[in-house]
């Protein structure tokens, strides 16, 4: 397979739309009405496009693992992943309609099984909707094929890791969440607010334009540039509960960084007693 771009735009995607080797997901899901992405996609959804829940598809149930997001067991991944008609021939496109900070985690899932051939619809539904582009309603599914994968160790990290890591002068720990639950202003879910002390404030919102479409990979360097990345030798992000973090570390992909994720992150974090926190600004 060719050269295959992290991100994609409304004009790629339907020029490319009826190749049967590219495949669109949709990934709709929202923090306070999970079930409303699967009405969204079966009242309209970009043309062949399957879906994927993050709830029902893209993670264990809460706490069956790290936080509120943990990842599915392997066996249950690559059946999912095979189930919805992805092998090696298969480039994967997704979108959402949050800015593909839910999209993130789909192109995070399948680079941590090895398969690199997944791109990011920028602009996400709003930018297929504002092109006009070709849209079906109901629920469509692709034949099964066989997922061939196995995850990739450094790509994940546990609380432990950041407990040892988060004070080292050469690790940068981003923290993606809405500000007001960085400083602890507010917290809708998890046990305690506030962040992981050494933690820095990188909102994933802050990855992209007024028009929902992801920075120039010159503004979003000049962005990260400001918490440290460039001299940074480890990076490690984390969210809520692993979704958004995602997006972080695609933002950083675009510019050329490798990061990690804290998989059970905030929701991991504060559920343990013993694990230290900071409220308000970073000093």
């Amino acid at each position: 397979m060719s050269h295959i771009p992290s991100l994609v735009d409304v004009a790629w995607l339907n020029a490319n739309l009826a190749n049967p080797n590219i495949l669109v997901v949709d990934t709709r899901w929202y923090l306070m009405n999970p079930p409303q992405g699967d009405l969204e996609y079966a009242d309209t959804h970009i043309k062949g496009a399957i879906y994927l829940s993050i709830d029902r598809d893209l993670s264990a149930p809460p706490f069956e693992g790290p936080g509120r997001h943990p990842l599915p067991p392997p066996a249950r991944v690559i059946e999912t992943l095979s189930n919805a008609g992805i092998d090696s021939s298969v480039h994967v496109v997704v979108y959402d309609s949050a800015g593909g900070s839910i999209a993130t985690r789909l192109w995070w899932l399948l680079r941590y099984y090895g398969h690199t051939a997944v791109s990011i619809l920028d602009g996400g539904w709003q930018a297929w909707q504002a092109a006009g582009g070709a849209t079906s309603a109901g629920i469509e599914q692709r034949a099964a094929r066989t997922f061939v994968g196995s995850p990739d160790p450094d790509q994940l990290v546990d609380a432990d890791t950041v407990e040892e890591a988060r004070n080292r002068d050469d690790l940068v720990l981003l923290d993606a969440r809405a500000h007001e639950r960085y400083t602890g202003a507010v917290e809708p879910f998890g046990p305690r607010a506030g962040h992981i002390p050494g933690a820095v404030s990188m909102p994933f919102a802050g990855n992209l334009t007024d028009a929902g479409t992801f920075k120039s990979v010159a503004a979003l360097t000049e962005r990260y540039a400001t918490v440290g990345i460039p001299t940074a030798t480890h990076i490690i992000c984390y969210c809520g509960s692993g979704v958004t973090a995602t997006h972080d570390i695609f933002a950083l992909h675009l510019i050329g960084r490798h990061a990690r994720l804290y998989q059970g992150s905030w929701s991991d974090w504060s559920s343990a007693e013993h694990r230290p926190i900071h409220t308000g600004d970073q000093p």
